[in-house]
């Protein structure tokens, strides 16, 4: 009986964990096919803050985005 209930337990835990790694996986693989965020969207935010963004900016930004991904 508690052997019963110790293995799935462990069972439980187990799956946990790879489900865990799975998940993580299929997310980032995710995230770099599909970015949230792209040099479009950067130069639209910059304009509608009033600023015309120069490439050397935009090139900027998107390495910053890329450290946090």
């Amino acid at each position: 009986m508690l052997h019963d209930i110790l293995m799935i337990l462990i069972g439980l835990i187990i799956g946990a964990f790879i489900g865990f790694f799975i998940a993580r996986t299929v997310t980032k693989r995710y995230m770099k096919k599909n970015p949230p965020i792209n040099e479009e969207m950067i130069k639209a935010l910059m304009m509608q803050m009033g600023r015309k963004p120069s490439q050397k900016q935009v090139n900027q930004m998107m390495k910053s985005m890329q450290k946090y991904m």
